[in-house]
């Protein structure tokens, strides 16, 4: 961690096809975003979390063919993310992080049409950097504690929690075949869970709390062979929880909070404790469960001298 601070200079003021990584993680940059960077035509990661960064969602990164790794998160971003055409948009993108900002509107599903990347079983779960000798891999690991367990969690992932999304989760999410972590919690999302969610068969951890989810939990959940970590508390799911394979290893605590009844299926019945709306959903998530049930922790690994790219901050 360093202590920059001021606009992002411009980089790749010319089309530079060398600077691959660009991590300027834990710093205290603010304004807008420099255009410059969609010179950056071999960029792969691009890590910009925790500053103080004030701009719109830049949809013009999109146009980088080699882009994998984008990741926004604890920052000032703001506004509706709106619908692309190009089908080409963020097409190689595996790990995508904008939580913690205040984007508001829909999800983006066009985009989610367009990652391509995360639509295939057959990915390594790790996002590779250059080729022959110089390869190297990026990974993000998650870090989730459940009932005083650390569980660690690799991999490909979407996070767009916290912020001010709304709407309904769209069906073309489960096209994600890929996908090791997804998290959606801590937004104003509304309607029933895509049972399509069912076909994310590499999926580890689902976060969908604290959001206004209505209708019963899909039994198609119970296919997701590799699921850990869920925690769907905090909205307002009614009926039986599914049974059977990994479900049969959580706690209640990952229903808590809904506004019905929650039955299980030997008919007996959980009363979850309803939102009673006296703490904003905004401080309960900061204060009473992100700061002390996640942590993000984004690693370099295996970086060598000759790697191009800046490393300005390093996690």
């Amino acid at each position: 961690m360093n202590n920059f601070h001021g606009n992002i200079p411009d980089f790749c003021v010319e089309r530079d096809p060398k600077l691959r990584i660009l991590n300027l993680n834990n710093n205290d940059f603010d304004g807008p975003l420099p255009k410059s960077l969609a010179n950056c035509l071999r960029l792969e990661v691009l890590n910009l979390g925790n500053n103080m960064i004030n701009d719109t969602f830049p949809h013009w990164l999109g146009d980088l063919p080699w882009l994998r790794v984008l990741v926004l998160q604890s920052n000032y971003f703001h506004g509706q993310i709106a619908h692309s055409a190009n089908e080409s948009y963020f097409s190689t993108l595996q790990i995508l992080d904008l939580s913690h900002n205040k984007f508001s509107g829909f999800l983006p599903t066009t985009y989610f049409t367009n990652f391509k990347g995360t639509m295939y079983l057959a990915n390594v779960p790790m996002v590779y950097i250059g080729a022959s000798a110089d390869q190297h891999y990026y990974t993000e690991s998650l870090v989730v504690t459940m009932k005083g367990v650390d569980i660690m969690l690799e991999g490909i992932l979407m996070d767009m929690s916290s912020n001010r999304f709304e709407g309904t989760i769209p069906e073309t999410v489960g096209n994600l075949i890929s996908l090791d972590v997804l998290n959606f919690s801590h937004n104003h999302l509304t309607g029933h869970i895509p049972s399509s969610l069912g076909n994310l068969a590499a999926l580890e951890s689902l976060d969908l709390s604290c959001n206004k989810l209505v209708g019963e939990i899909p039994s198609e959940l119970t296919d997701l062979n590799f699921l850990e970590v869920i925690n769907l508390s905090e909205n307002q799911l009614v009926g039986l929880i599914p049974q059977g394979k990994q479900f049969n290893t959580f706690l209640n605590d990952s229903y808590v909070g809904n506004t019905g009844w929650i039955h299980h299926d030997d008919n007996s019945e959980t009363k979850m404790a309803c939102w009673d709306g006296s703490t904003s959903r905004e401080q309960s998530s900061e204060e009473n469960q992100e700061k002390s049930l996640r942590k993000m922790a984004f690693e370099m690994s295996d970086v060598c001298s000759s790697m191009a790219g800046w490393f300005l901050s390093m996690c």
